[in-house]
């Protein structure tokens, strides 16, 4: 137990948390620091396209197996499932309608990859090789949970007349297939998968080197965007909604530790599958349920996912999948 504790505190002190715990402390007391949003988009740019890179290049050195698309399979799956879970608990633990229930459960199938991107260099720094073909997972996970939301959500409303739901299909299936985020990241794992290791080679020194410094930076500007989010969602936070924010990441974490289990993923691989399971999308999911449940309120679903449950996995999560999967010893 004292290890586990050592390692999770040896976590939560890595450059990556502090930059995040520093941009929330700084909102929470109403500074003025300020990350300007044309730099904010530029840093996750960049954090995308390195992270697609590499895991692409991993995957060519790697090779295509069984494994791999094993992996893939339990991705899409556990994408599918997850929402039916998180639906059943804030219903449990909260008063939201139906609608707004099925809307905070989209976001916790679907997942965040700048979690991922944060457990990956965590891993790294404590030198915990994880398989680099996890990227793909992620890429796989985000739609499935949308699908799972929408289910959930027409059992809750009438249908309306006019087909009002068909005429927001077309703009659905936008939002999932060409969401920028989905997009680069797949594009760069294919181009890192076509180069290879030659290919990263040419432009290791831009795509090696400077990511955590990136990511500290990137990780800075969510903490600030994180902080002023709960100051102004103080009357929409219950103590049902802050549970839930919290005990979702942990069940959906134990879905991923059993899972990368079973795949016989490494003790990295079975870190980052529980990351991806426990953590909750906030690019993705919110655009495609604006365009999807414009009746749901987006204040909900925002505040549980980026103002709750990204700062929780941020600064207790990783630490703890770490502990838990090292100390149990999990993956080879």
């Amino acid at each position: 137990m004292e290890n586990l504790l050592a390692l999770a505190g040896q976590n939560l002190l890595s450059p990556i948390i502090l930059s995040f715990a520093l941009g929330l402390a700084a909102a929470l007391g109403r500074s003025d620091l300020s990350v300007p949003e044309a730099a904010a988009k530029a840093l996750s740019i960049y954090l995308l396209f390195a992270i697609g890179f590499k895991g692409g290049v991993s995957v060519s050195s790697h090779g295509l197996d069984a494994r791999l698309g094993l992996s893939l399979v339990a991705g899409v799956l556990l994408s599918f499932v997850l929402p039916f879970v998180a639906y059943a608990l804030v219903r449990s633990l909260t008063r939201l309608s139906a609608l707004d229930a099925a809307a905070v459960a989209g976001h916790y199938g679907s997942i965040s990859i700048v979690t991922f991107v944060a457990a990956s260099s965590v891993l790294q720094g404590s030198g915990i090789p994880g398989e680099g073909y996890m990227v793909a997972v992620a890429a796989a996970m985000e739609a499935p949970a949308i699908l799972s939301a929408l289910w959930l959500a027409s059992r809750s409303r009438k249908p309306q007349p006019g087909g009002a739901a068909d005429q927001h299909d077309g703009g659905l299936m936008r939002e999932i297939l060409l969401n920028g985020s989905i997009v680069l990241l797949v594009g760069s794992f294919f181009i890192g998968m076509i180069t290879g290791q030659k290919g990263l080679s040419e432009i290791e020194s831009f795509i090696v080197a400077p990511f955590k410094g990136v990511l500290c930076l990137f990780l800075l500007d969510m903490g600030l965007v994180a902080g002023r989010g709960l100051r102004a969602a103080r009357g929409i936070l219950s103590p049902g909604l802050v549970g839930f924010g919290m005990l979702m990441p942990l069940i959906g974490a134990a879905a991923g530790l059993g899972t990368g289990a079973l795949l016989g993923l490494s003790t990295g691989g079975v870190v980052l599958m529980m990351t991806l399971c426990a953590s909750a999308s906030y690019i993705a999911v919110p655009a495609a349920m604006r365009v999807a449940l414009p009746e749901a309120n987006p204040s909900v679903y925002l505040t549980v996912s980026l103002g709750i449950t990204f700062p929780f996995n941020l600064t207790v999560g990783i630490p703890l999948y770490i502990a838990i999967a090292t100390g149990l010893g999990i993956g080879g």
